[in-house]
C-alpha cells in the first residue's frame, strides 16, 4: 500500500483535474446556452424565407430551376456526391466527434458514387486527412462562435459547385441537439431541393385562392431566394453542433468530475489507513524502544 504522503500527491492531482473540469463544464455551458439563443433570434426569418419559396411553388408546381434538378441521366455510380463534415476543433467531448465521422463513412459506403468532403473542424480534418478519401484541402473553416459571414461563404461555394456541375448533389452531416440530455446524427440532403420538403400540396379548390405578382420573374427570384434560404440552413446546423458540442462536452466533463470524486474519495479512505499504520508504527517503535530502556 502506498505511504500517506503519495497518497495525498495523487489527491492534490486529482483535485487539480477537478477545478479543469469544473471551469470546462461552465464554459461549455455558457457556449451552449448562448448558441441556443442565437439559433431561435433568427430562425424565423428563415422559417419566413421558406414559407416565402413555398408558396412560389405553390403558385407555379411545374417550375423547373436548376436547384431543384435531381440530374436522373447521371448514373448512380457516377453521380458526385458532395458532404459538409462538421466535427469539432477540440476534443474532450465524449462520442461527439466519433459519431459524425461514423457516420460520414457509413454513407461513403452505402451511397455509390465519387465522393468529396468539405470537413470543418480540426479533428474531422485531421481525421479524414490520414484516410484514402478525396477532401478538399483549401476548406478551412473553424465551428467555434458560428456566424452568419461563414454559412454565406460556405454556401457560395457549394452553390457554385453544384451549379457548374462539379456535384450532383450536395449533404450536410452534422448533430442535432434534441434537449439537454439527448442528440442525434443527421444526414441531410442540401441540394438539389426537392418540392415536397417545402409541404407543397394540393390546394382544396373551395378555399381563397390568392393572386400573387412575381417580378421580375419566380426564376430570377428563386435564384435569390435559394441561396438565403440555404444559408439560413447551414446557420442552423452549424449553431446546432456548435451547441451539441459543448453539450457533449458538458456530459463529458460532469462525467470526469463525478468519476474524480470516487477517486478521491477511494484515497481518502486510503490516507486514513496510512496515516493509522503510521502511527501505530510509531507507537510500537515507541513501546519497543521503551522496553529497551527499561532491560538495560
Amino acid at each position: 500500500m502506498a505511504n500517506a504522503k503519495e497518497i495525498q500527491t495523487r489527491m492534490k492531482s486529482i483535485q487539480d483535474t477537478m477545478k479543469i473540469t469544473n471551469a470546462m463544464y461552465m464554459i461549455s455551458s455558457s457556449k451552449m446556452q448562448k448558441a441556443k439563443k442565437i439559433l431561435q433570434d433568427t430562425e424565423p426569418y428563415f422559417y419566413n424565407m421558406q414559407a416565402a419559396i413555398a408558396r412560389i411553388l405553390r403558385h407555379m408546381p411545374d417550375i423547373q430551376h436548376p436547384f431543384f434538378s435531381e440530374r436522373h441521366l447521371v448514373p448512380k455510380d457516377e453521380r458526385k456526391v458532395g458532404t459538409i463534415v462538421i466535427t469539432g476543433d477540440k476534443g474532450m467531448a465524449g462520442a461527439y466527434n466519433h459519431n459524425v465521422q461514423k457516420m460520414t463513412e457509413d454513407f461513403m459506403e452505402e451511397v455509390p458514387g465519387h465522393h468529396k468532403l468539405y470537413v470543418l473542424g480540426m479533428v474531422g480534418r485531421q481525421y479524414f486527412g490520414k484516410r484514402d478519401v478525396d477532401m478538399d484541402g483549401s476548406f478551412h473553416y473553424t465551428v467555434q462562435k458560428p456566424t452568419m459571414h461563414r454559412a454565406r461563404l460556405i454556401t457560395e461555394e457549394i452553390v457554385r459547385a453544384f451549379l457548374e456541375r462539379e456535384l450532383d448533389e450536395i449533404h450536410i452531416v452534422y448533430t442535432q441537439m434534441l434537449n439537454a440530455m439527448a442528440m442525434e446524427n443527421v444526414n441531410m440532403q442540401l441540394l438539389p431541393l426537392k418540392k415536397a420538403d417545402f409541404k407543397v400540396g394540393q390546394i382544396p379548390a373551395d378555399i381563397y385562392q390568392e393572386e400573387i405578382v412575381l417580378s421580375p420573374s419566380a426564376d430570377v427570384l428563386l435564384d435569390t431566394m435559394i441561396p438565403n434560404y440555404l444559408t439560413g440552413v447551414i446557420y442552423g446546423c452549424l449553431v446546432e453542433a456548435y451547441a451539441s458540442e459543448n453539450s457533449a462536452r458538458m456530459t463529458a466533463m460532469q462525467s470526469s468530475t463525478d468519476s474524480a470524486k470516487a477517486m478521491l474519495k477511494d484515497l481518502s479512505i486510503q490516507y486514513n489507513r496510512a496515516r493509522q499504520a503510521a502511527i501505530t508504527q510509531e507507537i510500537t517503535e515507541v513501546i519497543s524502544g521503551a522496553k529497551a530502556q527499561k532491560r538495560k
